[in-house]
C-alpha cells in the first residue's frame, strides 16, 4: 500500500469495480425517464436492470476461472473493454429492446472484470496487507454503488439518461492505463491443466434466466400460464443440473466443491444473497417512488441518498479494520438490524414530508448498516477460501450478490402487485412501495439472524509471512518496502 505499484493496482481495481457497481445502481434513478422516452412497461424496466444482473451473475464464475487460468490482468482488461463498448450501445439505444440487449452484453463484460479486480488484489499484495487493501477496496467500491443515484440524477437532469452510460468511457481509460502500468500479471498454477467448465456456465445462466423470466412475465401472462410454468420448471431443472454437474466434476469444476469445505463460506454467501436482495429491492422501488409519487426530481432523488455515500466513504475501511480484530459476527449481526430500522422509518414517506425529518434519519440508518456489513463480509468470504481459488471465490460471492438483487427486482413487483404502467401511477405505486420496503426490512433481519447463529470467527492463519502459493516470489517493492527496522518491528507485532 505504501508503494506506487500498490496504489496503482488498487486504483485500477477500485475504478473498474466502481463502473460495474455504478451501472448496477445508477439506472434506478433513470428508470422513470427512460421508461417514458422508450415507452417501456414495468416489465421493461425490470429487464433493464435484470438483463445486466442476469449475465453478470451467470458468468462471473466463468470470469473468475478464466482469470485464474489465462491471467487475471489479461481477463480483467478484456472485461473492461467489453463493458465499455456495451455501455456505448446502451447510451445509443433507440428502443427498450435495444437497451435490454445492450445491458445483457454489459453484464458479460462485468462478469470478466469484477472477479478479476478483487483477485488481483488478493494475489498481488502480501498476506499481512490484504485485510487493509480489501477494506479500502470495499469502501471505495461501495461508495461507487451509493454514488450512482446521486451522480446519475445530476447527469439525467443536466443532460440525459444516456449520459450515465457514456460516463464509463473516461473511467475505462483510467483503469486501462493504471493496470498496464502498475498491475502485475498472475494466474493459478493449479488452473493451467483444467478444462473450462462451459456446460456449468450454460446451466447456471439457463437456471437464472428461466426463474427470472417466470417471475417477471407472470405479471403479464399470469402465474399459471404455460410459458411461465415452463420457464420456471426449466430454470429449476437447470439449477439442479448445475449443482449436480459441479459436484461430479470435483476440482475440475468452475465452482470447485473445495470452496464449500468450510461451512463459513457457504453461510456467508447465503447472507450475501439476503442482504443484497434487500438492498436491490429497496433501491429499485425507492428511486421510482421518490420521483413518481413524492415529486422529487432525478437530482433530488440522487441527493437524498448522499448520506449513505458519505457513511460508506468514511466508515468502510474502519469497519474492515474492526472486523479483523473482533471477528465478523458482531458487525454482520448488528449491521442488518440497523439497516432494517432505517427501512422501517422510510416506509411511510409521502408527498409533502420534510426530507430532514422524514427521509434523512432512515437513509442514514440504512447507510450505517451497510457500512458495518460491506467490508467485513468481503474480507470474510475471501479469508474462508484458499488463495489458489481467489478468482472462483470472489466470482461466486459477486454472483451471490447479483442473484440477490436479481431475484428481488424480479419477484417484488409481482408480490406487491405492480405491473404494466403502474410505476407511473402514484395511486398504484404507493402501496406497492410500502409493502416492498417492509419485505426488504424482513430480509435484512433474516440475514442478521443467520449471522448471529451461524457465523463464527474464522481460525487465524499462521502469521508467518509468505507469498501467495500461486505466484513466484512477490516483487520486493510491493510487499516489504523496508528490509531493516520495519521488518523487525512487524515481526515483533506478529509475535
Amino acid at each position: 500500500m505504501s508503494s506506487t505499484a500498490g496504489r496503482g493496482t488498487l486504483l485500477a481495481a477500485v475504478v473498474a469495480s466502481g463502473m460495474v457497481f455504478l451501472d448496477a445502481t445508477v439506472v434506478n434513478v433513470a428508470l422513470p425517464h427512460l421508461g417514458s422516452e422508450l415507452r417501456a412497461s414495468t416489465a421493461g424496466l425490470q429487464w433493464t436492470l435484470n438483463g445486466y444482473l442476469l449475465t453478470l451473475a451467470a458468468f462471473v464464475l466463468l470470469g473468475g476461472a478464466l482469470g485464474d487460468r489465462l491471467g487475471r490482468r489479461k481477463v480483467f482488461l478484456a472485461g473492461v473493454v467489453a463493458f465499455t463498448a456495451a455501455s456505448v450501445l446502451c447510451g445509443a439505444a433507440q428502443s427498450i429492446e435495444w437497451l435490454i440487449t445492450a445491458r445483457f452484453l454489459q453484464g458479460l463484460g462485468g462478469a470478466l472484470l469484477t472477479p478479476g479486480s478483487l483477485a488481483l488484489l488478493q494475489s498481488s499484495f502480501h498476506p499481512d496487507e490484504r485485510g487493509r487493501v480489501i477494506g479500502a477496496w470495499s469502501g471505495l467500491a461501495g461508495v461507487s454503488t451509493a454514488l450512482g443515484p446521486f451522480l446519475g440524477g445530476w447527469l439525467i437532469d443536466a443532460l440525459s439518461w444516456r449520459a450515465i452510460f457514456f460516463l464509463n468511457l473516461p473511467l475505462a481509460v483510467i483503469v486501462i492505463v493504471a493496470a498496464l502500468r502498475w498491475t502485475p500479471e498472475s494466474r493459478s498454477d493449479g488452473a493451467a491443466g483444467r478444462r473450462f467448465d462451459v456446460a456449468g456456465s450454460l446451466l447456471g445462466a439457463l437456471g437464472l434466466a428461466g426463474v427470472t423470466y417466470a417471475l417477471i412475465e407472470a405479471q403479464q401472462f399470469g402465474p399459471g400460464s404455460g410459458q411461465v410454468v415452463g420457464a420456471a420448471v426449466l430454470g429449476v431443472a437447470a439449477a439442479v443440473g448445475f449443482v449436480l454437474l459441479e459436484r461430479h466434476r470435483g476440482e475440475r469444476a468452475m465452482l470447485p466443491p473445495t470452496l464449500f469445505g468450510a461451512r463459513l463460506f457457504g453461510v456467508l454467501n447465503v447472507f450475501t444473497v439476503l442482504v443484497y436482495a434487500a438492498f436491490g429491492g429497496f433501491t429499485f422501488f425507492f428511486s421510482v417512488y421518490l420521483q413518481n409519487a413524492v415529486g422529487y426530481s432525478a437530482f433530488e432523488t440522487g441527493l437524498a441518498t448522499l448520506p449513505m455515500t458519505i457513511l460508506l466513504l468514511v466508515g468502510s475501511a474502519r469497519s474492515g479494520a474492526l472486523a479483523s480484530r473482533i471477528g465478523p459476527r458482531p458487525q454482520l449481526t448488528v449491521g442488518p438490524v440497523i439497516a432494517a430500522a432505517g427501512l422501517f422509518l422510510l416506509h411511510g414517506v409521502s408527498r409533502g414530508d420534510s426530507y430532514w425529518v422524514d427521509v434523512l434519519p432512515g437513509i442514514t440508518l440504512f447507510g450505517l448498516g451497510l457500512t458495518l456489513v460491506v467490508a467485513p463480509l468481503t474480507a470474510s468470504v475471501l479469508a474462508a477460501a484458499p488463495d489458489r481459488l481467489a478468482g472462483a471465490a470472489s466470482g461466486f460471492n459477486n454472483a451471490a450478490s447479483r442473484v440477490g438483487g436479481l431475484l428481488a427486482v424480479s419477484a417484488l413487483p409481482l408480490v406487491v402487485g405492480l405491473s404494466g404502467g403502474g410505476y407511473a401511477n402514484s395511486g398504484q405505486l404507493t402501496p406497492a412501495y410500502r409493502q416492498a420496503v417492509l419485505i426488504s426490512a424482513g430480509l435484512m433481519l433474516l440475514g442478521a439472524l443467520l449471522a448471529l447463529v451461524l457465523v463464527h470467527r474464522p481460525e487465524r492463519e499462521p502469521k508467518k509471512s509468505r507469498p501467495c502459493p500461486a505466484l513466484p516470489p512477490p516483487p520486493t517493492h510491493l510487499h516489504e518496502p523496508d528490509q531493516g527496522a520495519d521488518r523487525s518491528a512487524a515481526e515483533r507485532r506478529r509475535s
